[in-house]
């Protein structure tokens, strides 16, 4: 039985890709989330839809270091890990942050160095048995600074350099890292830009694309697959165009 990790087990994106892993076939879910709650009814859910599933969950300090440590030797003590999702963020204000810089601080470290630090604790034990993947979802935002969103952006900024960076290094192991970029997408964290009109992907083809990508182990994965062309074209874009934009 496969043993599947998803940190950030409560976003929507998690629990859609959750639901079709265990609607696929019996799996072993170790779901790791900040909130017991809201953890464990996602827990319950999966439960129903597949009773041949083991699934258990893990309540952890995302932003704790040590924390993060002991929540990851925990989980591969107990199994083998042959895929770990690491999902968890937030949508930063960016007005917020840049009228205070401990809202700034806050909104760095979960969505771009919390993901980082599992993934980096979990490629020591995948890569001492030569073996799993490590998912991580950064997003489009993370391409190109925008005065926008250019907090969030950064902190996912920060992850696609990292996973970078592990491909790098693993290259030449059977451990891959695949990162995944998501345009805006249809879920609790975006009803604000909903709410203004902002076209959104569904959340469940969302997650159709994040399984496909990590079961073929592509080094990135823009869902849905347009925004590889729209990024391919605004990081190109020279500044002085880029600039006058209002976005």
């Amino acid at each position: 039985m496969q043993h599947i990790v998803i940190v950030g087990a409560t976003s929507a994106m998690a629990e859609h890709c959750a639901r079709l892993w265990v609607q696929a076939a019996p799996v072993r879910l170790t779901l790791v989330g900040r909130d017991e709650a809201r953890t464990n009814s996602v827990v319950m859910d999966l439960r129903v839809r597949n009773p041949q599933s083991h699934i258990q969950m893990l309540i952890s300090d995302f932003v704790n270091a040590l924390a993060i440590q002991q929540t990851v030797n925990t989980i591969v003590a107990q199994s083998p890990v042959d895929v770990v999702l690491i999902a968890h963020g937030v949508l930063s204000n960016q007005v917020n942050c840049q009228d205070d810089v401990l809202t700034c601080d806050a909104a760095l470290q979960i969505n771009g160095v919390s993901p980082v630090l599992f993934a980096e604790a979990f490629a020591k034990p995948m890569v001492a048995v030569n073996h799993g993947t490590i998912a991580i979802i950064g997003s489009v935002a993370g391409d190109r600074g925008r005065k926008a969103n250019y907090v969030y952006g950064s902190a996912k900024g920060l992850v696609s350099r990292y996973a970078q960076g592990m491909q790098h290094r693993l290259a030449h192991t059977a451990v891959k890292v695949v990162l995944i970029k998501p345009g805006p997408t249809d879920t609790p964290m975006t009803s604000e830009l909903k709410a203004k009109g902002k076209k959104m992907a569904s959340v469940e083809q969302v997650a159709l694309d994040i399984l496909k990508g990590i079961a073929a182990g592509r080094p990135v994965v823009y869902t849905p697959s347009i925004w590889k062309i729209i990024m391919l074209v605004v990081i190109h874009l020279p500044y002085v165009i880029y600039n006058k934009l209002n976005i």
